[in-house]
């Protein structure tokens, strides 16, 4: 019986690794898949680590082969190995992303390299420094900081579930954003796969690459290993609430007013604004939820509130007093109250056929634009977004730090929610519809030339890469200036240096240039 391609790749990928093993590698047979030889275990890695059911349909593009390696020589010998038979490689570490690019791919072939299995984390409070594996999930990070010390948080993401390697390479923030700036703002080392296999640190990668997978997006420049970051401190009282309004009850001048305050808030504050139509007595309204975590006891967090916002009507009994992991639970919408060990489940989120898409309002927006912004959620019926305020720290940090260039001048990140549960192809047309409605009707509001997007919501509507060359930069800076700004130019140099065959790619990863220099190619034998 003649194999088909897949199978071909199978067992031509699998003889690469065995041969690129200084000793037989009996642990290869475990952790290569395909759905052929290995259908049901083939199908429960691809499927374990998909959190938008839009792509896992029997539609969907699926890998050819998926590697789960556990140790770093299983990650260097699929790199090898993948670029010897010339196939696109995907990573994946937590499978958050909106848009599957990290295991779904416009290519016809290609590798799925699922980090999985590597997510140990090390935690020193002497040092006040974690080094994480990037197939580790945030949970996992905060449950061994929690370990450790209770006193120490990481400024990351409100999800437990999501990956560290994606999360951190993008930018990552989360509620103490304006007090310690992004994710990336905190690490200080990282290992890394290049294109040709050599596994490089901080000192031996160079700071131009090292500044390029804080907030570049990893995934263009090779595959990140891990970081080393720096723990911030914590207050062991945290304060949380949640308030909602209606416009019946000025949600409106509500959300204009915090919009004026936001930025120059103690910066110990966070308030999101959950924006959503909902139904009541058959009529459709516009609800506001604030949404708050502060560092420290709700008696301050008064204080601050009637001095800069007295127009919510925070009260005592609206405060509720949490640790710092107990945050993390509220966030979640858990109780918070739980067992910090719930950050270890890795599956403890629901699946949602969903869309995402982001801006940033820069410009202040008035009290009748917001009006006509909630009217505008009230006719379509099912869309809303985050507001996330930015401000403190973020106003002190330079644009070109990191890749991240979205830093002063920012009144509000808007990331924009849409979530379904029927598999319906007339019912995802009409949702992704209103959401892109919904974009197009915000133009005026957000920021402008070029109108801004985040790394970590990718939005594969802005603009995708075609081609290489002069024709992939081309294409490539469409999207990329509104990812990086100024920065893209940089991070285009910095990959056509590591990376000049442009062997990690994805529908939006950092174009190459030509006439750069080529590295040495990594001998089989040195791994």
């Amino acid at each position: 019986m003649s194999l088909s391609l897949n199978d071909t790749i199978y067992e031509t990928f699998r003889q690469c690794l065995q041969q690129l093993s200084p000793e037989p590698d009996p642990e290869l047979s475990s952790i290569v898949y395909s759905s052929t030889f290995n259908a049901t275990s083939y199908t429960t890695v691809l499927q374990s680590n998909i959190r938008n059911l839009r792509f896992n349909t029997p539609s969907t593009p699926k890998p050819a082969v998926i590697i789960t390696p556990t140790k770093e020589s299983h990650v260097q010998a699929a790199v090898i190995c993948a670029k010897k038979l010339g196939i696109q490689i995907l990573t994946r570490s937590g499978g958050h992303d909106y848009n599957g690019r990290s295991y779904v791919s416009h290519e016809k072939t290609f590798i799925l390299l699922d980090m999985y299995n590597l997510h140990h984390v090390t935690v020193d409070i002497t040092t006040e420094t974690a080094v994480v594996q990037t197939g580790a999930q945030l949970g996992e990070l905060y449950y061994r900081i929690w370990e450790k010390s209770k006193k120490h948080g990481f400024p990351a993401g409100v999800c437990p579930t999501v990956g560290v390697g994606g999360h951190i390479s993008g930018g990552g923030y989360g509620t103490m954003i304006r007090k310690y700036g992004l994710s990336v703002d905190h690490v200080i080392d990282a290992r890394i796969v290049d294109a040709i296999g050599r596994i490089l640190d901080r000192k031996s990668m160079g700071e131009d690459l090292f500044w390029a997978i804080r907030g570049g997006g990893g995934a263009s420049f090779g595959v990140i290993l891990s970081y080393t970051v720096k723990i911030v401190p914590v207050p062991e009282i945290n304060t949380v609430f949640r308030i909602t309004k209606t416009v019946d009850q000025n949600a409106v001048d509500l959300v204009h007013k915090l919009q004026s305050n936001a930025p120059t808030m103690d910066r110990d504050l966070f308030i999101r604004v959950l924006i959503l139509p909902e139904t009541v007595n058959n009529r459709v309204t516009v609800q506001a939820s604030f949404i708050a975590h502060f560092l420290g006891g709700s008696d301050r967090l008064l204080k601050i509130m009637n001095k800069t916002f007295p127009e919510l009507g925070l009260k005592k009994e609206d405060c509720v007093e949490v640790s710092w992991v107990g945050s993390v639970f509220f966030w979640t919408n858990l109780d918070h109250n739980s067992p910090a060990e719930v950050l270890l489940d890795r599956h403890s989120d629901t699946f949602n056929f969903l869309i995402r898409k982001s801006d940033y309002i820069q410009t202040p927006v008035s009290k009748s634009g917001w009006a006509a912004i909630f009217n505008k959620l009230a006719e379509l019926g099912k869309c809303g977004f985050n507001l996330n305020p930015y401000g403190g720290i973020m106003d002190e940090i330079p644009a070109d730090a990191t890749p991240c260039p979205h830093r002063s001048g920012n009144v509000f990140k808007i990331q924009y929610l849409m979530n379904w549960s029927e598999d319906d192809p007339r019912l995802e047309e009409k949702y992704v519809g209103q959401i892109r409605s919904l974009f197009e009707f915000m133009t005026k509001y957000v920021s402008k030339n070029p109108r801004c997007a985040y790394l970590n919501y990718r939005d594969l509507d802005i603009g995708v890469r075609v081609g290489s060359g002069v024709s992939g930069f081309n294409s490539g800076k469409v999207y990329g200036e509104k990812y990086f700004k100024g920065n893209f130019q940089r991070l285009v140099k910095v990959k056509t240096a590591v990376d000049p065959d442009n062997f990690f790619r994805t529908e939006q990863s950092i174009p190459t240039l030509t006439g750069i220099q080529k590295a040495e190619p990594v001998l089989f034998s040195r791994i």
